[in-house]
């Protein structure tokens, strides 16, 4: 084992576990109420807490490591195979986050016996419960503990599982104990603690490197004048070929189902939609995670990536970099203080995935399929059940991948061309059970078949997985019957989605989709792209373009708010 760490840096990974322990404790009696509460927190929880959840959610311990694959491969433009998600992510915001909270459901998987009826819904949910919370929700935390693992090995030199069994074994005690409301709470430290820990480590790297300057310099000599490293456009790019830039500006965001960014909403992100208290609240939490995941986060990573890259040419797998710099460059007290940032990206992101996955059995499968009317006690005694068995299935999942990114690709593609679906099922009458069934088994069989017939690289296994979703799903639609006119009636009057799609029905808002969401839209997307590439144009680029695109997104973002209240 490296001996690495000093009495200073044990002492503030201890207290790091005992504060995350206490939270659990103290949080205990809001879970206690119910499954409502542990699983949505009652639906009182403040947006500003539910949008730094989400946010905590997708800093995962892998998420730097990813990054740093990434850019070490294809640079900053690289980074487009996620950044694309922003589209996604802020579609949901002004067009579905309102309707999500309008349901009034527990999980996603409960919307479909809202949207549709009898023997297809009821099949559709307890197999949409199960299929995302065993095979999907184990595969994500597969590739998340893969990540921790290759932290862990680079900093203790020593095989990581123990350690990683005894972090699930922690993670597991605390939201059995606490529910939603503990990650939540917990969530909140996290992130302050993983942010700074970002923003720490990019300072030492930027210095050991001897500045920007330096670093741009090294690039060069290491890579040769005019390379791509810098360039934050995916476009003329030497190693991004453009079918693969093509699916993720034109395809990705919209046909494929990914975790925190899925096409509509859902999983955890809809997750912490239920738990805020009004509609408002449900766009202002969704706005916030958009805004800070996509245009705050990304720049410590990708400036300590580059750093790596320079400082550890040889280094068979690039991702590996990131905790180096760590171990080279950070004094004790510090050194703990970056250690406690990973176990608290890990921690949040295993938290939510198991409550999540818990939602899922209890809330869509046992009490549906095997007792339904079982007391609140019985069923919540369930649910820490379920976390242990998610727990102890995620850790062998984990050995499946040998990158991050491999197991982001895989989700991807498993997903391809389900997006369409739902998206439409909220502003489309005609979408049906069957629509859902149809499109789910397809993207499945699609994936396997794909390599079949030639396409083994990603973009060309999206493609072709996408469009053969797209058409079954589309024939199976119109060969089988609408749902019954009442539950549609149903469904529009609780709901009350705007445009064209509903307007068969009494009541219909005269009220047109292009006047007030696509403008927040298109705001939106001004606000987070000029933070994004501002940003990073103000640290790595132009100061004066990165001053323009800073001052245009924050006069974006002051019109936005206007808006919104």
């Amino acid at each position: 084992m490296n001996n690495i760490f000093n009495i200073l840096d044990y002492s503030i990974i201890g207290i790091y576990i005992v504060f995350m322990l206490a939270i659990g404790i103290l949080m205990k009696k809001y879970a206690d109420r119910g499954t409502d509460n542990y699983f949505v927190g009652g639906k009182e929880v403040p947006w500003w807490a539910a949008g730094i959840s989400m946010v905590a959610t997708t800093f995962a311990a892998d998420t730097p490591l990813a990054v740093t694959g990434i850019v070490a491969v294809n640079g900053i433009a690289g980074n487009w195979i996620w950044w694309n998600f922003m589209f996604s992510g802020i579609f949901t915001v002004f067009l579905y986050s309102k309707l999500w909270h309008r349901a009034g459901v527990t999980t996603d998987a409960e919307f479909v016996t809202l949207r549709y009826s009898g023997n297809p819904a009821r099949f559709l949910r307890g197999f949409r419960a199960l299929y995302l919370a065993l095979p999907i929700n184990c595969i994500i935390l597969g590739w998340v503990t893969l990540g921790m693992t290759k932290l862990l090995s680079v900093i203790t030199g020593m095989n990581p599982w123990t350690i990683i069994i005894i972090l699930y074994i922690l993670t597991t005690i605390y939201i059995t104990i606490s529910g939603i409301w503990g990650i939540i709470a917990t969530d909140f430290f996290q992130f302050i603690i993983a942010m700074a820990g970002s923003v720490i480590l990019m300072f030492f790297a930027i210095n050991h490197i001897g500045g920007i300057d330096q670093l741009i310099i090294s690039l060069n000599n290491q890579f040769g004048e005019g390379h791509h490293m810098l360039n934050m456009s995916p476009f003329n790019h030497p190693k991004i070929l453009i079918s693969t830039v093509l699916v993720w500006l034109g395809m990705q965001w919209w046909a494929s189902w990914y975790p925190g960014a899925e096409p509509g909403g859902g999983g955890y992100i809809a997750q912490r939609i239920f738990s805020t208290k009004t509609d408002k609240d449900a766009v202002k939490a969704s706005l916030l995670f958009n805004i800070a995941h996509y245009a705050i986060r990304p720049w410590p990573w990708i400036i300590v990536a580059l750093v790596s890259i320079v400082s550890y040419p040889e280094l068979s797998d690039p991702e590996k970099g990131y905790p180096q710099l760590m171990i080279d460059l950070l004094p004790h007290g510090l050194l703990g203080l970056l250690v406690v940032s990973f176990l608290s990206a890990f921690m949040s992101t295993v938290s939510t995935h198991l409550n999540w996955g818990a939602s899922y059995i209890v809330n869509d499968f046992y009490k549906l399929y095997i007792k339904p009317n079982a007391s609140e006690k019985h069923y919540l005694s369930i649910a820490k059940l379920s976390t242990v068995l998610m727990m102890c299935i995620a850790i062998g999942v984990s050995l499946m991948f040998d990158s991050v990114k491999s197991g982001w690709e895989f989700i991807l593609s498993l997903g391809a061309g389900t997006g369409m679906v739902y998206l439409l099922r909220w502003y489309w009458w005609r979408i049906n059970a069957w629509s859902e069934i149809s499109a789910m088994t397809a993207a499945i069989i699609g994936s396997i078949m794909a390599p079949q017939f030639g396409f083994s690289e990603f973009a060309d296994k999206m493609i072709f997985t996408t469009l053969f979703t797209t058409s079954i799903w589309l024939v199976v639609t119109f060969l089988t019957d609408p749902e019954p006119g009442e539950i549609l009636e149903k469904f529009y009057n609780k709901i009350k989605p705007l445009g064209p799609g509903w307007s068969q029905f009494e009541n219909h808002s005269e009220e047109s989709i292009m006047q007030g969401p696509f403008i927040n839209i298109l705001l939106a997307i001004i606000v987070v792209q000029g933070f994004l590439f501002g940003i990073g144009n103000l640290i790595i680029g132009s100061l004066s373009l990165g001053l323009a695109l800073v001052i245009g997104g924050c006069l974006s973002a002051s019109l936005l708010i206007k808006r919104i209240n």
